[in-house]
Order: structure tokens, then C-alpha cells, then sequence
């Protein structure tokens, strides 16, 4: 079975243009299936497919992960299809549950001050955090985004960062003096201590810009493990996508065009980015309302 996988993970990249992470969920995902249906991939049913879901439903897996893993499904046996292994793909009658639709939670100005002011800077590790985090709320960007940066992305002159999205697209987005000023600091007096010496000679990690106590890239999860620590330190929980969603948030309270936000966070769809008017509309209506309770009183 893992003959299969490896293949089917090279089918995602090279030949549906998938990213490495997306392959690697999928790839999971079926492993997952075939550790609870164990039949040969030709001989997979519908059936099969639907006892799976109605497992990962009866344990609590949100509707949003079980359409992702039918997704999964239905291109592992497209890949057999391709691979002349299959004929049908059992996955193609099923449907995806609907999508719940909620509003991401973004955090007020102030939360997002209080998180960053909380991050202590008496270590490298501690600079980079600053400049992480903050570089990721002044821009907008996704954590894979962020950690993916390397020397040649950062122009400082004209405060511009090139940063590669999904699907491989890239795009200049801006970001604000105090990212800058965190960056340069960083920069200057954090990141020679965390590349190992082992490491300078080695490009692969010679050019990225945030760096593990190890001296390589450091990774989403060592991102999100630094960020957790850093809001147990401050009192305020969030996760890092949070701080993408309140970038785009206080961008259209601060009067930016819908289009213009669109850009900046990199969205094929404007639907998309549409979600983030009812935030701001309710966190405007919540503000108007405050102001007019004060004025009662």
C-alpha cells in the first residue's frame, strides 16, 4: 500500500499541480481509509467509501475535514483510473456535507498589540518571533507564506515582500514600518545566532530568512508551538491564521476597497474575501452600539 501512496502523492504534484502539503493531507487520508477498509484498492466500493465517512463522522470530524477527505478519495481513485489500475471511481456519486458557514474570529487592534508587546526579545528566538508574527499581521500572509520567505523575497526600500501563495502564484504585498523595524532588528542582531555553523555552506537554509534553533527553515509546526507559548505568556489565545483574518478585517474598517484586499491576501475569488465585510459590518454595528449605550448612560 505504500508503493501506491508514494505514487499517488507524485500524481498530485505533477500531474493535478497540487502542493506538497495538500499531497501529503491526502496521502494521510488514504492511508487512514485503507487502515480501516482492508480490501485491495481495484476492489474498493462505494460502499466502502461511505462506511469511512460515516466512521470519521461518528468520531466527531467536522464537516469541512470529511469533505476534504472524500476530495481525497475521489482523487486517489482518479489516480487509479489514470493509472489504467480502475475504470470507475466509487467516490463520484457521493456527496460533500455542506460547508458550515461561520465568520473566522479576528482579534481587536489591541489584542493584536498585547500578543506581539508580550513576546520576549532577550533571545534570537525571541526576535524572530516579533518579526514572524508581526511580518505576517502587517502583510497578511499565510504561514506557509511567511516561513517560506527567503533573503531575495524581502525589498526594503520599497517595502515589498514577494511571496508565493497557492497553486504556486506569486505576489508583491507591502508591510508597515514596525514589521520593517522588527525585521531589520531580527536581521541584525537574531538570525547569525540561529544558523548553525554546520549550515553556512548549505543554500538550503543559507537564504531563508526565519530560521529554528537547529539553523534550518522552521516549520508550521514550530511556528505554531511558538505562538501557542506566546499567547498562554500574554492572555491572549489565537491561532496564526487569525492574524491573516484580522489583517484583511482592520484593512476594511480602515476604508479599503474589497478588491484591493483581494489582491493583498492573494484570493483567486472575490467571494472570498467578501466574508470578511460581515465581520467588519458587525464589529462596526458592535462600536456604534457601544458608543450609543454610553450615551444613554
Amino acid at each position: 500500500m505504500n508503493d501506491y501512496i508514494k505514487k499517488f502523492s507524485g500524481y498530485l504534484i505533477s500531474v493535478c499541480n497540487y502542493s506538497n502539503l495538500t499531497a501529503s493531507t491526502y496521502a494521510e487520508t488514504i492511508s487512514s481509509f485503507f487502515e480501516l477498509i482492508d480490501v485491495a484498492p481495484q476492489d474498493v466500493t462505494e460502499q466502502d467509501c461511505l462506511h469511512f465517512v460515516y466512521v470519521r463522522s461518528k468520531q466527531g470530524t467536522m464537516s469541512k475535514t470529511i469533505s476534504k477527505d472524500i476530495a481525497a478519495l475521489s482523487s486517489f481513485f482518479d489516480f487509479l483510473i489514470f493509472s489504467h489500475e480502475r475504470d470507475t471511481n466509487p467516490v463520484k456519486n457521493i456527496e460533500r456535507p455542506r460547508r458550515e458557514k461561520t465568520l473566522p474570529r479576528v482579534l481587536s487592534q489591541m489584542e493584536v498589540e498585547t500578543l506581539l508587546k508580550n513576546i520576549p526579545t532577550d533571545t534570537a528566538g525571541g526576535l524572530r518571533d516579533v518579526a514572524l508574527f508581526e511580518l505576517i499581521y502587517s502583510s497578511g500572509l499565510r504561514i506557509s507564506e511567511a516561513i517560506g520567505l527567503s533573503m531575495d523575497d524581502i525589498f526594503f526600500d520599497e517595502m515589498l515582500l514577494k511571496v508565493q501563495g497557492k497553486g504556486k502564484k506569486e505576489r508583491l504585498v507591502p508591510f508597515g514600518d514596525v514589521a520593517k523595524e522588527k525585521l531589520l532588528k531580527y536581521l541584525d542582531e537574531g538570525r547569525n545566532k540561529l544558523l548553525n555553523k554546520k549550515e553556512v555552506n548549505n543554500t538550503k537554509y543559507k537564504g531563508a530568512v526565519f530560521l529554528n534553533v537547529h539553523g534550518k527553515r522552521i516549520s508550521r509546526k514550530g511556528a505554531w508551538k511558538r505562538l501557542q507559548e506566546i499567547a498562554n505568556i500574554s492572555g491572549i489565545h489565537t491561532k496564526i491564521h487569525t492574524l491573516r483574518h484580522s489583517f484583511a478585517t482592520h484593512l476594511l474598517l480602515g476604508g479599503a476597497d474589497l478588491r484591493s484586499v483581494q489582491c493583498l491576501l492573494g484570493h483567486a475569488n472575490i467571494s472570498t474575501t467578501q466574508i470578511y465585510t460581515h465581520i467588519a459590518n458587525d464589529t462596526l454595528q458592535e462600536a456604534h452600539n457601544k458608543i450609543f449605550d454610553e450615551e444613554l448612560l
